[in-house]
C-alpha cells in the first residue's frame, strides 16, 4: 500500500507487441474497413465492447472464419481487441473465482497498451450468504478484496483496469437488506478500499435503488451500473433518477430485456450470429444516455451481452451508428 491509502502500482517494463498480427495484415474481414470508419466517427469518451468473448458464432464478423472454440479460449481476447468497434472488453470469469496474476498477465499480453476492460470482482464480496444461508465472512470485506482481487490487478493488469464492479445477485425478500442498512453498509467498504482504481457497484433488486445508495457512491466517486437486466428498471428509466451519474466514469451493462430470462435467450439467440429481436427502445436509451455523458463531460462504459439482441458485436455496430446519428461524434 502507498500513501494516501493508494495501491502501489508497477505496470509492466514490456508488452510483447510481437504477439499481435501485423497491422497490415488484417483479419480477411470484408467489412473492417467500414467499421474503422464507423469507430472513427464515434466520440473517444465513448467505449463499448462485448461482455465477454468466446463465441465461434462471432466468426466471420469479429473473428476470421473458421475460428473455433479453444482458439477463442487460448487467444480470443487478443482478437477482441483487434476489431475495430470495440473499445473495450468486459471479463466476467473474474466474478467466479479471482484471477491470478499468471491470468491476468497472460490477458495483458493479448491487449494494446493501455486497451481498458471492465473487470468484475470475486463474488464472493457481494454475496451475503453461503447456500447453507450461514453468512458470508467474505462480504463486502475489504482486506478480502485487496489481498485477492486488487494487489494481483495491481501487479499484473493495472495498464488495463477500466472499472472493477461489483456485482451483488438478485436478493430474495427474506435476504434483502433494507435499503438504509445495504446504503451503510456499502458506504464503510468503499470508504476502505485503496483509490487506485475505478469502481461501480451493479445492484439487481430495484428496491436498493434509492437516493442514499446513490449518495454513498457519489461520496466515493463510484459509478452506479446502469444495467439493462432481468428485474430492474430499463437503461432509460434508470437515467431519469436524479444524481444516478455518480462518477466521473458511467458503466451501463446490457445484459437481458427486462421481463426475459437468461436461458430462454440463449436458447433463442444461439449460435449469436444475427440479430433475432431487434430493440429499439434500448438503442435510443443509450443514445439518450451517451448525450448525457458527454455533456456532463463522463466518460462511458458500455458492455453488451448476446441475450439482449441476438448478437453482441452487430447489437454494437447498431449502438454506435444510433449514438452517431444522435451527435455523439468524434467531435463531441
Amino acid at each position: 500500500m502507498g500513501h494516501n491509502g493508494r495501491l502501489a502500482v508497477t505496470k509492466p517494463t514490456m508488452k510483447q507487441i510481437g504477439l499481435f498480427l501485423d497491422a497490415a495484415t488484417p483479419p480477411p474481414l470484408a467489412h473492417l474497413d467500414a467499421d474503422r470508419r464507423l469507430a472513427a466517427r464515434l466520440a473517444p469518451r465513448v467505449l463499448v465492447g462485448p461482455s465477454t468473448w468466446t463465441f465461434p458464432g462471432w466468426a466471420g464478423l469479429v473473428y476470421p472464419p473458421g475460428t473455433g472454440r479453444e482458439e477463442l479460449v487460448d487467444r480470443g481476447l487478443e482478437h477482441a481487441a483487434r476489431y475495430p468497434l470495440f473499445r473495450t472488453v468486459g471479463i466476467d470469469r473474474s466474478h467466479y473465482a479471482p484471477l491470478t496474476e499468471d491470468e491476468l498477465r497472460r490477458y495483458a499480453e493479448q491487449l494494446p497498451p493501455s486497451f481498458p476492460c471492465v473487470l468484475k470482482a470475486w463474488n464472493a464480496l457481494t454475496t451475503p450468504s453461503h447456500e447453507s444461508g450461514a453468512p458470508n465472512p467474505s462480504f463486502l470485506d475489504p482486506g478480502v478484496c485487496e489481498q485477492r482481487v486488487l494487489l494481483p490487478l495491481a501487479r499484473a493488469f493495472s495498464d488495463h483496469v477500466g472499472a472493477i464492479v461489483f456485482q451483488f445477485p438478485p436478493l430474495s425478500s427474506r435476504d434483502l437488506p433494507h435499503p438504509d442498512a445495504f446504503a451503510e453498509r456499502l458506504d464503510g467498504f468503499l470508504g476502505a478500499l485503496p483509490t487506485a482504481f475505478q469502481y461501480a457497484v451493479e445492484i439487481r433488486n430495484r428496491e436498493l435503488l434509492r437516493p442514499g445508495y446513490l449518495e454513498v457512491l457519489t461520496r466515493h466517486r463510484v459509478a452506479h451500473v446502469i444495467n439493462l437486466w432481468e428485474r430492474m428498471p430499463d437503461v432509460g428509466r434508470q437515467l431519469a433518477i436524479p444524481g444516478i451519474l455518480t462518477a466521473p466514469v458511467v458503466v451501463c451493462r446490457l445484459s437481458i430485456p427486462p421481463g426475459n430470462r437468461y436461458e430462454d435467450q440463449k436458447r433463442k439467440f444461439a449460435p449469436f450470429n444475427r440479430i433475432v429481436a431487434p430493440n429499439e427502445a434500448v438503442r435510443a436509451a443509450i443514445a439518450e444516455l451517451s448525450r448525457a455523458c458527454l455533456n456532463a463531460q463522463r466518460t462511458l462504459f458500455i458492455t453488451v451481452n448476446n441475450k439482449v439482441e441476438g448478437s453482441s458485436p452487430l447489437t454494437i455496430r447498431a449502438l454506435i451508428e444510433r449514438m452517431i446519428e444522435g451527435g455523439v461524434g468524434g467531435g463531441s
